[in-house]
Parts: structure tokens; sequence; C-alpha cells
């Protein structure tokens, strides 16, 4: 069977611990491949029933989640830390809530389209930016410091966060998520099936060899 041009479709958000962590698995199973998987990546939102009018994330809108669920989710990330051997990660109680990814990916959208052969290192530096670092990916001097770091125009890249054309084609991208059941992040999708959150790299070999 040739692995060439095959591509895995990975459905994440920056602001997603687990979507870090299951990108860390997914380059562990890469190492075992003769060919690597090409990634298709389609944005999600997490922030969105949260974002205000002005942009600002409302902590006080009901989503279900108390402390009691955000403390066994930071439990979930340090077993998966240990697990995947993922030692530099920043501690995630000093982590802001109300970062938020949209203007990250937004920047990733515009660096896909525009530079496609720079994608990938742009998206594992934000990945690392934030939980790693602990930088605010929300902040566009963060963007473009981030986008240098990898070679791109970090000024071109601040530029493309106003574009009005890129914000809608984001959020068309974000429906169409949702219209796809896409209820989670991060989502693996190959061949028609699909593994939902940060799952080890068996897990992906099955879903992708089928054994």
């Amino acid at each position: 069977m040739s692995h060439d041009d095959e591509t895995i479709t990975i459905y994440s958000d920056y602001v997603c611990p687990f979507c870090y962590l299951g990108r860390k698995s997914l380059a562990q199973y890469q190492e075992t491949r003769d060919q690597p998987l090409d990634i298709e990546w389609h944005p999600f939102d997490l922030r969105r029933h949260k974002r205000g009018p002005d942009g600002e994330i409302d902590h006080a809108v009901e989503d279900g989640k108390d402390e009691s669920y955000f403390e066994q989710a930071r439990e979930n990330v340090r077993k998966l830390q240990s697990k995947y051997g993922v030692e530099e990660m920043h501690n995630l109680d000093d982590i802001p809530e109300d970062i938020d990814s949209f203007d990250a990916q937004v920047a990733s959208l515009y660096v896909r389209t525009e530079s496609p052969d720079s994608w990938l290192a742009f998206d594992e530096a934000l990945f690392e930016a934030l939980w790693v670092d602990g930088r605010d990916i929300g902040d566009a001097d963060v963007i473009a410091d981030v986008a240098t770091s990898v070679g791109l125009d970090g000024e071109e890249i601040r530029l493309s966060l106003d574009d009005e054309i890129l914000r809608g084609q984001l959020d068309d991208a974000f429906e169409n998520a949702q219209q796809a059941g896409i209820t989670g992040v991060p989502t693996f999708v190959y061949g028609g099936h699909a593994a939902r959150g940060a799952v080890p790299p068996e897990h992906l070999k099955r879903l992708v060899d089928g054994s």
C-alpha cells in the first residue's frame, strides 16, 4: 500500500491543550511511517459562544463547565503529558481563560493560503507559543513575532488580521465544521472515519492503517 500524498484532516483550536497534545501524538505516529501524512487543517472556534460583539470573551455565558470540570481537564492534560513524554508545558493554572485564538486562526488561514510550505511550522509555533511559553496568542504582536520566528514576514501577517474576507472565511469554516458534525477538538478524520480527542499514536495507526 502506497502512503504517497495521503492526508489526515484535523479539526483544532490553538487554545485547546488537547489539540496540542494530539499533535504530539500525531508526530509520534508519523515517525513510524515510511511516508508522512499531509495535514489538512480545519479551524474550530471554542470561544465562539462566549465572544461578545466587541470581541471580548464573556465568561458569564453559561456553558455547563464549572471549576471541577476544568480541574479534571487539567488532570487529564497532566496524564497525557506523562504518557506522550511532553515535559516542557507551561503551568496550565497560569494560562488566562480569556485568551482568544480567532486572530491566530486568521493568521494561520492566511499562511496556509499564501505560504503553504510554511504553514506547518507556523501552526506548530503558535501551539508552542501558548502551551510551552505561556504567551498570549490573541495578541497581534505575539502573532507577528511567532510568524517572524519561522521565517515569515511578521508585518505582513499582522496586516492579514484585519482582512475582512479572511475573517469571513474563518466564520464559514467554523460553520462548516459544525455542519460536518464536529462537536469537539481535536478531531482526526481519515477515510470517512474519525477519532476525537488527544488519542494515542496506536489509535491513529488504527484509524489510518486499519490495524
